[in-house]
């Protein structure tokens, strides 16, 4: 289908985006790859009268390591992360992630910030930036505020972002010793939605006991769901073969897939439990490696 007509608006700075977004109200909507939002309108789902292309905003384009965080800036694309010597020697699951998103097209253009801002339990992203314990930086028109990601998510397509307001900068712990990650998903072919997907990121000592676990789960919940009853299980001990099974089992308990084309209910919560087994494996086997 073809969208509904639309002026298009490319602002030079953040604060002439926000002025057309304060301006234009509920009929404008911002855009930076647009891989969320052109698909939406082009279904009807989305009918802005204005949209506001933010993709060629300067100073929002960035991976670094500064005042204890991993910052990375609202417009880095999942290109960008793909290939990051940084992520790629310190962050691995964000690399994991970046090469299951779409297709290179797609990972070109598209953007971390929209991803999250999109507020789809369906994306990839949500569930990697849950696991690491990230937080959500955004502008708006009274100022720059933070969220933790526990709080982005508030429903279907909804966050804690406000009309006006633009993902600036995402904020993750910088990864210490004996920290390891990992991420993956199972799809019916490359680039599609997962089915489910598990991210885990964990901390151990050099007694192996685990000290901090984060799990976030893909596409198995209307909403993104951390799974918290699996991270106490495992938290603050050592991390043994039946440990890690309890702990999936729960994993798949506590989430709430819906039956599609992509399989049934009880396939998704198996694959869960498998992919929970599998992705702390992962990640304790890179743990161990950076102690």
């Amino acid at each position: 289908m073809i969208p509904e007509s639309f002026n298009y608006h490319c602002p030079a700075t953040i604060e002439e985006a926000i002025a057309l977004a304060s301006d234009h109200g509920d009929e404008a909507k911002y855009m930076s790859g647009g891989h969320s939002l052109i698909p939406m309108m082009k279904l009807r789902f989305a009918t802005p009268a204005h949209v506001i292309d933010i993709s060629r905003l300067e100073g929002l384009s960035y991976i670094k390591e500064e005042d204890g965080l991993l910052k990375i800036g609202g417009l880095t694309t999942e290109a960008d992360l793909e290939y990051s010597e940084l992520l790629a020697k310190k962050y691995p699951i964000l690399i994991d992630v970046a090469k299951l998103i779409a297709d290179p097209s797609v990972r070109n253009k598209a953007t971390l910030g929209g991803n999250l801002a999109h507020g789809d339990s369906a994306n990839d992203q949500p569930a990697v930036m849950l696991a690491l314990r990230a937080t959500i930086v955004a502008t708006g028109p009274e100022g720059t505020g933070q969220a933790s990601i526990d709080d982005f998510f508030h429903g279907f397509y909804m966050t804690a972002l406000g009309p006006q307001d633009i993902l600036t900068e995402i904020q993750i712990p910088v990864a210490g010793k004996g920290t390891g990650s990992a991420y993956h998903k199972i799809e019916r072919k490359a680039g599609d939605y997962a089915a489910s997907g598990v991210a885990v990121n964990l901390q151990i000592d050099g007694s192996g006991t685990c000290k901090e676990i984060g799990i976030g789960l893909t596409n198995v919940n209307p909403v993104p769901l951390r799974a918290q009853r699996s991270e106490d299980h495992l938290k603050g001990k050592k991390l043994t073969g039946d440990l890690i099974l309890e702990a999936a089992k729960m994993a798949a308990e506590d989430c709430s897939p819906s039956a599609d084309l992509r399989g049934s209910e009880a396939y998704k919560r198996s694959i869960t439990r498998e992919l929970t087994v599998r992705m702390i494996n992962k990640a304790l086997e890179r743990a161990k490696a950076n102690l």
